[in-house]
């Protein structure tokens, strides 16, 4: 895995938040250095999203009510986690934690009640390297220094204003159940968070609602309750596709997969796609486009688009919507064309939700969607795994997988929250060189279609956990073991795609490497793209 370029302060001690993989093996607090919050991008001008106006927040959604209480945190659009200032408890002041590690039964009613109040202000009234993660060394880090080394750290970390470094502490304090610390710092975090600040400072706002939902149990709440809702509107776009434009690696991973599809079926009467999370469909526009115009006429196009339930709300309306309307760009092409809806979860998708018909050519699409399958280190059934091997007895004649480049399946927490941070904070640079910070619709595509995942991932474990990404190698050891082989991708496609990434910012890398195209900012690859048969 890559992650961003290491950093050293003046006495050359590596910093803790951009190195993942090293912790301290001492059973003291862990000396964790400031870390760079990285560069920023340049600001078009507002015409250039001037398209993406109408787009209105919805009102239930957008905005949380403001508590007046130093421990609790409110979101709205203009100024995300609002912090009041009251008096805050200075390190002195608290009692000796090491004392409290599980809380006073005063300690804990406090602090339920205070996370209490923020779970009701975000959802209303109703409301494979893996294994060097190991963290075990630092458990229990507070039994060797004393309170007064401690709050000194922790007061000189403060002082020096470092989000990043903060936030890991954070992790770090309630992966050790230090409650006292842990509130300390969530009131101080408050103050230095803002969804229209510094790409670090509207990731942070969004890292630190995850802390407290991970304390609070709201975890999976508030993921359901961060869907990328389509705003009012038949011919607005939605956040999710918003999301797509601004960030190019999600759209050129797509661009990458349709173009191994029409590679494979260049020479095919009779095509069936079968995307395992059709979504609204935006990514076969490109490839009915390109199928239309292939010499000797289109090919008889079938798609099964399979999408639970639940997706409904991110589309406004079931699977026939996205049916209608790839339909109706099929015949504006005159491409003869049939749409097959399956309305059940990946996991459970079994031959027969398949409508596998005789002397089709399959194409078997896994676009951002492997990952929401649960595996052998969350249950008994290893559903990524099982899908692969039904997806094999198909013999299909390409099968193309886009999934982020980031490792948070079966990382422990703190080492997880770590890889979260470094990752998401790459994905909100590259939004600031797209969307000025003033626009209300970057906001909503951050809340709902990143911050969600942020959230899913800090908060949540077990099966309420479905926001489990994994680095290519072992998703290449999955499709290996299931027995498929590496199928080329199109170099006329990948060109392509470099060239158009020059039209965004030199700061977007592409890389090619062992069969497989990777897509990033700067230094850091955030979504990898291949296909196999």
């Amino acid at each position: 895995m890559q992650t961003s370029q290491n950093n050293t302060i003046s006495d050359g001690s590596r910093r803790f938040c951009d190195q993942p993989m090293q912790y301290q093996e001492s059973n003291c607090w862990p000396p964790i250095q400031n870390v760079d919050v990285g560069s920023q991008g340049t600001h078009p001008s507002a015409e250039t999203f001037d398209q993406y106006r109408t787009i209105e927040s919805s009102s239930e959604t957008s905005a949380y009510p403001v508590h007046n209480s130093p421990s609790t945190a409110s979101f709205s659009p203009n100024e995300s986690l609002v912090s009041q200032p009251a008096s805050q408890s200075y390190p002195s002041d608290l009692q000796d934690s090491s004392e409290n590690t599980s809380g006073s039964s005063a300690t804990e009613s406090y602090v339920t009640h205070k996370l209490r109040e923020l779970e009701t202000a975000m959802l209303g009234p109703d409301s494979d390297n893996l294994d060097m993660y190991n963290m075990s060394a630092i458990s229990g880090p507070y039994q060797i220094i004393s309170e007064a080394e401690k709050w000194k750290f922790l007061v000189e970390m403060m002082s020096r204003g470092d989000l990043k470094e903060a936030l890991c502490t954070c992790a770090q304090a309630i992966a050790n159940s230090d409650m006292f610390t842990v509130e300390w710092l969530m009131s101080e975090l408050r103050q230095m968070v803002s969804v229209t600040g510094e790409p670090i400072q509207r990731l942070g706002a969004y890292m630190l609602e995850g802390l407290v939902a991970r304390l609070a149990s709201s975890g999976s709440s508030i993921y359901k309750a961060l869907r990328c809702k389509e705003p009012a509107g038949a011919d607005l776009l939605s956040y999710m596709h918003l999301l797509y434009e601004v960030c190019p690696y999600f759209k050129f991973g797509y661009m990458s997969a349709n173009g191994a599809i029409a590679d494979a079926m260049k020479d095919e009467s009779r095509v069936h796609i079968i995307d395992f999370q059709i979504a609204q469909g935006s990514q076969w526009v490109t490839l009915i486009q390109a199928l239309a115009a292939q010499p000797g006429g289109p090919p008889r196009i079938r798609i099964t688009g399979i999408d639970d339930s639940t997706s409904a709300y991110a589309r406004g309306g079931g699977l026939d919507i996205v049916g209608k309307r790839l339909l109706k760009l099929a015949e504006s092409y005159n491409v003869p064309f049939e749409f097959h809806s399956a309305g059940v979860s990946t996991s459970e998708i079994q031959l027969e939700n398949l409508g596998i018909q005789p002397g089709e050519a399959v194409a078997v699409n896994f676009a951002l969607t492997l990952h929401h399958l649960p595996d052998e280190s969350v249950g008994t059934q290893n559903h990524r795994d099982r899908i692969l091997r039904l997806v094999k007895t198909l013999s299909p004649k390409v099968v193309t997988l886009v999934e982020q480049e980031s490792n948070t399946n079966t990382a422990p927490f703190v080492a997880r929250f770590v890889e979260t941070l470094n990752y998401y904070l790459a994905i909100f640079e590259s939004i600031d060189v797209i969307l000025p910070r003033e626009y209300k619709e970057r906001i909503n595509v951050e809340q709902h279609c990143l911050a969600r995942e942020v959230v899913n991932i800090i908060a949540c474990e077990g099966a309420e956990r479905v926001e489990r990404h994994e680095l290519l190698g072992k998703w290449r050891s999955r499709f290996e073991m299931a027995g498929f082989k590496p199928y080329p991708l199109s170099s006329f496609v990948n060109s392509t795609i470099k060239t158009l990434l020059e039209n965004y910012s030199e700061k977007y890398t592409l890389e090619e490497r062992d069969g497989a195209l990777y897509l990033g900012w700067m230094n850091r690859p955030l979504v990898a793209s291949c296909a196999w048969r």
